[in-house]
């Protein structure tokens, strides 16, 4: 018998717990720099050199971070389930972990590109990019991140997968960024949706709320799935 299908949507509130800094909370990163300076293209065409250096420095905070009880708690569901997670983040904690299918819909801090060619995506683990590190293609290096404003290239085949789940699950994420958020409404309204975040977040469609750190959150959604299967 086939397996059923689990889609899990994750945002910041995920990785936090492992000491990667978030965007939106009241310490977090935009309150050190602001959106029009460091995660737009026009801020990279106007300060190449400070745009590097802030990914830069995320990706030296990535590999010091480990994976956290949220993200090894999804994977114990690919014992019953067939699971995708599509993550709003841009580090590779849940690969860390060990679930076999991330989508991510913002780039990957491990990943550049060619700054000529967005389809020219390779790996660079943990090292930094300059000014003057070259692409295969003899571009700009550039981070592989969906900076504001730019096409989300993953969004159609993420809002495919929540087309067919059987069940849905919010984990750390505000639901106020586009086209992210709208993924909630590709999901069949007679699917169970969970919802898991320690703060009220606004949802336009009937779910289930645990309103809990991922740590904990995570662990009983998947102990009751598990039960069920």
């Amino acid at each position: 018998m086939d397996k059923k299908q689990i889609v899990v949507l994750t945002g910041a509130g995920i990785s936090a717990e492992s000491g990667i800094s978030t965007f939106r909370d009241s310490d977090g990163l935009w309150e050190h720099y602001r959106v029009e300076d460091v995660a737009t293209h026009e801020a990279y065409l106007r300060n190449p050199a400070l745009v590097l250096d802030f990914y830069n420095q995320r990706r030296r905070q990535l590999f010091q971070a480990k994976p956290n009880e949220g993200h090894r708690q999804l994977v114990r569901l690919e014992e019953r389930y067939e699971v995708n997670i599509i993550t709003q983040n841009i580090d590779n904690l849940h690969e860390q972990a060990g679930s076999s299918h991330v989508l991510h819909l913002h780039g990957l801090l491990t990943q550049a590109r060619s700054d000529r060619n967005d389809k020219m995506i390779f790996d660079i683990g943990n090292r930094d990019i300059h000014l003057g590190d070259k692409a295969p293609d003899g571009a700009q290096m550039r981070p592989h991140i969906v900076w504001f404003g730019e096409d989300v290239p993953n969004i159609i085949p993420a809002s495919e997968l929540c087309e067919h789940a059987d069940y849905f699950i919010v984990i750390g994420t505000s639901l106020n960024v586009y086209p992210a958020a709208g993924l909630i409404h590709y999901v069949p309204r007679s699917v169970t949706c969970y919802l898991i975040d320690p703060k009220a977040v606004p949802v336009s469609r009937p779910v289930t709320i645990i309103q809990e750190k991922a740590g904990t959150g995570v662990k009983k959604i998947v102990d009751q799935l598990l039960q069920q299967a």
